[in-house]
């Protein structure tokens, strides 16, 4: 149990604290890129800062503080021109960099003025990869953003899911160190929904219990084990284990598809979740060419409020929310199956400390090549089922970005002739 003082300390994430800090040293998803080709500008909130993603003209993005440095006004409503973002007010232009570089009035009446070189709000460095724009807000030189698995998969179909949550961030990450919710959120819970509401719900399988859990810290984060009734340490689910990627990734393997779940605090009170999903198509068949990522935003709650808990990261959503906007762990009761937590929370709590003192956290990268090729084990098939005859398509939460179709080829690619290819 940690007291409020301990809570704090962990969970704000605004500039100067301690985990705000520790944040900063890390590159984080801020928008999937075929938003800004929907629309060139977005209002971002990241680390308690407002803030606006554009893509200008000639392609160049830029992350710049949200309001205009002259009367204050919101620039995601501004103009993207050819090198930069004009504001729509009077129309001052800022670069990528956050430096005005134009001020036109001024600019009319004193044409050999320096005004506009005085002025400059925050920038910061902003990446594409694979889908995604990545921002690192922290000091110079940033570090390489990593290259995971996924994103080196050039024979699969992927997607995009966006939520945001009304949570502190740390409670979307303690779920991932916490074994045992999967066989009563997951399994338990999912069956008793569809024993009373059997046209949502699709039958899981019965709730397996755990008999061991373990977990590792390693050079990325940590590996979580397990053992199920049934099983033996031979599994993949204890022999590789699955690994949560500091300080904010949770890693799902398959030797068909995976995911990387990315929890960004927004706020000490909100967090951005964003999923990331590859499935490889089987070898010898066809890719579907993507002209772009698609991306869905993420229903989940219904009309009334109420979440919907068809889809089994929306019942983990369900659960971080109904934990409150920042979670009183000065009143928690741990026990045994909740040692990855205590675990997860002492490294948190060493790398602030190490950032505090100067130093490199875990799993930052400072060369090109160490950042594109890293190796991280993943189990072939969660919860115990080394091998299973077939494996369908179920969406992991709710919403329709237009890639369903392909990824229902990815799947079905896999068993051409009704033989997997394994």
């Amino acid at each position: 149990m940690l007291n409020q003082q301990e809570n704090e300390r962990l969970t704000q994430v605004g500039a100067g604290t301690p985990m705000g800090e520790l944040m900063r040293r890390y590159w984080h998803p801020v928008a999937a890129t075929a938003e800004l080709d929907d629309r060139p500008t977005k209002a971002v909130r990241i680390l308690g800062e407002d803030l606006v993603l554009y893509k200008d003209k000639s392609g160049t993005l830029g992350l710049i503080e949200r309001f205009c440095p002259h009367r204050r006004v919101d620039l995601s409503y501004g103009i993207p021109e050819e090198h930069g973002l004009r504001c729509m007010y009077h129309g001052w232009m800022m670069d990528e960099t956050g430096q005005c570089i134009e001020q036109p009035f001024e600019e009319t009446v004193h044409p050999d003025g320096r005004f506009k070189e005085k002025v400059k709000v925050a920038g910061y460095p902003v990446q594409e990869m694979g889908g995604l724009i990545f921002a690192y807000m922290g000091p110079q030189p940033a570090p390489f953003l990593p290259v995971w698995d996924p994103f080196q998969w050039d024979d699969a179909v992927h997607d995009v899911g966006i939520t945001t949550l009304d949570c502190n961030w740390l409670q979307c990450m303690e779920n991932s160190l916490d074994p045992v919710h999967v066989e009563w959120l997951h399994r338990f819970y999912t069956n008793y929904q569809q024993a009373i509401s059997p046209d949502l719900m699709a039958t899981m399988p019965p709730r397996i219990p755990h008999q061991e859990i373990g977990f590792d810290v390693f050079d990325h984060g940590i590996i979580k084990r397990r053992v199920l009734e049934g099983y033996t340490k031979e599994s993949d689910d204890w022999k590789i284990g699955h690994p949560i990627l500091f300080p904010q990734i949770l890693y799902v393997g398959g030797f068909q598809s995976k995911t990387l779940q990315y929890r960004v605090p927004i706020d000490d009170t909100h967090t951005l979740h964003f999923i990331y999903y590859s499935w490889r198509v089987a070898p010898g068949q066809p890719v579907p060419k993507q002209e772009r990522i698609p991306y869905k935003y993420v229903p989940h709650r219904d009309a009334s409020g109420r979440y919907d808990t068809t889809f089994t990261v929306d019942q983990d959503k369900m659960a971080w929310e109904t934990q409150g906007p920042v979670a009183k762990r000065y009143l928690e009761r741990l026990g045994k199956s909740d040692v990855g937590i205590i675990l997860y929370r002492r490294l948190l709590t060493e790398q602030m400390q190490i950032v505090a003192d100067g130093g490199e956290p875990m799993n930052t990268f400072r060369s090109k090549e160490a950042a594109e090729s890293i190796n991280v084990p993943t189990e072939h098939m969660a919860l115990g089922r080394d091998k299973v005859p077939r494996i369908k398509f179920i969406p992991l939460e709710a919403g329709i970005s237009g890639a369903e179709d392909d990824i229902r080829y990815a799947v079905e690619s896999w068993y051409v002739g009704e033989t997997a290819k394994t």
